[in-house]
């Protein structure tokens, strides 16, 4: 006769030795290294923003407490975390000369809670440094408000309640993957009603995070003065500086012109603005030819007040809580420094003649040269005013900057005090602030009113979405010269020396750029066309960051009455959206507390302990009872103790549903403690 053989179950694989050793830890300790841990995800992205001192003292206090939990030493004392709080917030007020504002305050709230770490000594302490760290995720928002930001703060959320949850167990703790669950579950079931607010709530006047940004906090973009080296270091750079929707057929890449700062005082090295006048209707004369070209621009936060368009926008952009003004000199500028994203339509015409009168009134300004600087470049300009018509003049030059063995460069020699001197009769290498400061320099000399203009130029359309990414490696320099009758006229000298710059942009430049997926994608180039994954995944990434900004960051009151209008007339003032968002909310809760009052919390625990014993594999019959479920419990393959603990479990509950005796007032507390444990 054949005995059966019932084959071994397989063994699962063995666990990494960390895994092991965290597991043998006593739970206190545990604990402890979980909230550190939580603490250490949220405190890590503002080691980006603040001093290097504060990431080092943060960084210290968290490896101090990891130790004094590990070797179960004594906390410090009072007496010397009390100067080394103090000195901490002398730190504070060196570094930034406040103890107010921004930075100060979030670094301060850092500080405070590495250093209340070192001070729990009760449950109340813990609970302390959670909710502190959960104010302190808010202030992430402050410095970036990309998905990538807020994946990393939705981590950081699941990670603290899952530390706040492992204090509330007082019998056995489930394994850290089903709190991670349960830290999931209760994040999941707060964000219907979080949408809900974000998208019925009456908005405020401004961005989602609306905290402006310290006076000392500069960003990357053009600034309003120009010396050589300015644009070449910020073409460098590969951050976003505005996207651009066209609702009209865009223009040919030569016409991609976006109009920022016009310089037109120079001291010998910087190019400055010529003291701008901002005026509702300035007196320029302005015509326009052609079909206008209506497009969207989503504008990034620099902390400079420059809006930029196509020239030559029609009417001036309407930046909701930020009026716009236009100067003399045709500059867009906010009357607040953009902070934050923005949006607004602007419609411009591409073709358009400027100020085409016989006479400029004004011509003395940018006729102004300062004296004692570039001699040679002086002589020259002399020498064309003399032998040619200004229109020749400019052609001269033109052809000087094609054929005379110029080169563009994005690295440049340094110049010394006669700049313009040394690049044309020199060095002859150059970046688009020396070819456009130079050539101005020389149309002054020969007479002909010229000024520096400094923007933006070309772009890069994403396949995805249709949508135009301006970048800051696509800031640029141009000359605008007035020729008598045809008024002022955009001259590039940078398209006769890289005609490539004006008809790429800046993508056709060699660039030195941080290993990225662009770099990737050409190492790993299956196809060999330099379209391949790599390209399509960037893509992807800048269609949805520019999803995350129209939708998120730039849901302004405007864009919430149109998306409520859309919803129904009954939407339209913004006190009925609130009057719905706080019905929603008090049906919710009342809904809550009713499904709470019926359900019976002993039951709720019958059905937790069959679905956990389903998962073993021991799924229960929906017509067996729980003594023939216990018997058949104690015949499955399961552990020892689990089987003892469900099988208590079952006969407490046989005895709450049919004996005559009243239940025991602690059995919820019982049966939740061997729950835990089966």
């Amino acid at each position: 006769m054949t005995v059966p053989v019932t084959p071994a179950p397989a063994s699962a694989p063995p666990r990494p030795r960390w895994a092991r050793a965290l597991q043998a830890l006593p739970r206190d300790k545990s604990d402890t290294l979980l909230l550190l841990g939580a603490a250490l995800l949220v405190l890590a992205p503002h080691m980006a923003h603040l001093p290097a001192w504060t990431s080092l003292v943060c960084g210290a206090t968290l490896l101090w407490r990891a130790a004094i939990t590990l070797r179960g030493t004594r906390m410090p004392p009072a007496w010397l975390l009390l100067p080394v709080s103090v000195a901490a917030m002398g730190g504070v007020l060196a570094s930034f000369h406040t103890l107010l504002g921004r930075d100060a305050g979030v670094a301060m709230l850092v500080l405070l809670v590495a250093f209340k770490m070192l001070e729990m000594h009760a449950r109340r302490d813990l609970f302390v440094v959670v909710f502190l760290c959960f104010f302190l995720v808010l202030t992430n928002f402050f410095y970036s408000q990309s998905i990538g930001t807020a994946l990393l703060m939705v981590a950081s959320i699941v990670a603290l309640l899952c530390a706040q949850l492992t204090f509330q167990f007082t019998g056995a703790v489930p394994s850290l993957a089903r709190r991670l669950g349960m830290s999931v579950r209760i994040l999941a079931m707060a964000a219907p009603l979080a949408l809900l607010l974000l998208f019925g709530f009456p908005r405020i006047q401004g961005p989602l995070w609306g905290m402006p940004g310290d006076a000392n906090g500069g960003r990357s973009g053009l600034s309003d003065s120009m010396s050589p080296g300015n644009l070449s270091s910020l073409a460098q750079s590969d951050q976003v500086a505005f996207r651009v929707k066209f609702i009209d057929p865009a223009p040919p890449p030569a016409k991609l012109y976006w109009r920022g700062v016009v310089l037109g005082d120079f001291d010998g090295r910087t190019w400055t603005q010529v003291h701008p006048v901002a005026k509702a209707n300035p007196h320029v004369a302005i015509t326009v030819r052609g079909a206008r070209i209506r497009h969207q621009v989503t504008l990034e936060g620099s902390s400079n007040r420059w809006l930029f368009a196509l020239e030559m926008p029609e009417q001036l952009p309407n930046v909701a809580g930020n009026p716009s003004t236009v100067s003399s000199e045709l500059e867009l500028t906010a009357a607040n420094p953009i902070e934050q994203t923005v949006r607004y339509e602007v419609a411009s015409y591409p073709d358009f003649s400027l100020d085409a009168g016989p006479v400029l009134e004004d011509a003395a300004r940018w006729l102004t040269l300062p004296r004692g600087f570039n001699p040679l470049a002086r002589q020259a300009g002399l020498a064309l005013l003399r032998a040619h018509a200004p229109v020749d003049r400019v052609r001269a030059v033109l052809g000087q900057f094609a054929h005379g063995g110029y080169v563009y460069t994005l690295e440049p020699p340094l110049l010394g005090r006669d700049a313009v001197d040394e690049f044309l009769y020199g060095s002859r290498a150059g970046f688009c602030e020396h070819y456009a400061g130079a050539f101005v320099f020389l149309m002054r000399a020969a007479g002909v009113p010229a000024r520096v203009v400094t923007g933006y130029q070309g772009g890069e359309v994403n396949p995805v979405d249709g949508v135009m990414t301006v970048r800051q490696s696509d800031a640029h320099a141009w000359a605008e010269v007035w020729l008598g009758g045809r008024g002022w006229l955009r001259i590039d000298p940078t398209a006769a020396v890289s005609p490539a710059r004006v008809l790429q942009g800046a993508r056709a430049l060699p660039r030195r750029e941080p290993f990225g997926l662009r770099q990737l994608g050409q190492l790993i180039d299956f196809g060999g066309t330099g379209a391949g994954w790599a390209a399509q995944l960037r893509n992807r990434i800048g269609a949805i960051n520019n999803g995350w900004n129209q939708w998120v960051l730039d849901y302004t009151p405007q864009r919430q009455r149109g998306l409520l209008d859309a919803a129904g007339a009954a939407l339209l003032h913004w006190r009925n959206a609130g009057a719905l968002a706080l019905l929603a909310l008090v049906l919710f809760l009342a809904r809550a507390r009713r499904r709470r009052r019926e359900t019976d919390p002993i039951d709720a625990l019958y059905s937790a302990l069959c679905l956990r014993m389903s998962r073993s594999g021991v799924e229960r019959a929906r017509d067996e009872g729980p003594s023939a479920y216990a018997a058949r419990l104690d015949g499955a393959l399961l552990a020892p103790e689990k089987k003892a603990a469900a099988a208590r479990f079952l006969a407490l509950y046989s005895a709450y549903k049919y004996a005559a005796r009243a239940p025991d007032p602690r059995l919820a507390a019982t049966l939740k403690r061997l729950l835990s444990e089966s």
